[in-house]
């Protein structure tokens, strides 16, 4: 009987929650930023920044190697080529113009993916998070 009543107690537990990974855009000071993150923590997967009015995105894809070397960026059918440079604490930054093809790629349908070396870095923004990187792309475009 006190099996079941354990049991019992044990399945009404829920497992630890998911941490709220969302996209974020900070537009109210430059430079602008949209962020995949945790909110008020330091986690982040990503972030893209501009100067406004700038037509330049700095990506940095966090975790994993620091990568360095040339960057092929593919987004639809389009693709460039961009200097990698290590991020902090692991992981690339890449910059990308944001007149380019590739860039007007991501903005449509949110896949991009960048390729230094062997290493394969996607970057997806939800379609319910569109907005917010097409916003971005306004604010960053000269």
């Amino acid at each position: 009987m006190i099996a079941i009543l354990v049991a019992a107690a044990l399945a009404g537990q829920s497992a630890p929650a998911e941490p709220a990974w969302t996209w974020t855009l900070y537009a109210d000071a430059a430079p602008v930023v949209l962020a995949h993150e945790v909110p008020d923590t330091p986690s982040l997967r990503a972030t893209l920044e501009c100067e406004p009015g700038s037509s330049v995105a700095r990506l940095t894809l966090y975790g994993g190697a620091g990568l360095t070397g040339m960057a092929r960026i593919s987004a639809g059918q389009a693709s460039a080529v961009g200097e990698a440079e290590a991020a902090r604490g692991g992981g690339l930054k890449v910059a990308l113009r944001t007149d380019h093809p590739v860039f007007a790629a991501f903005a449509l349908d949110g896949r991009l993916v960048v390729v230094v070396g062997d290493q394969r870095r996607p970057l997806e923004v939800p379609s319910d998070h569109l907005a917010k990187l097409r916003r971005f792309t306004e604010l960053c475009s000269g």
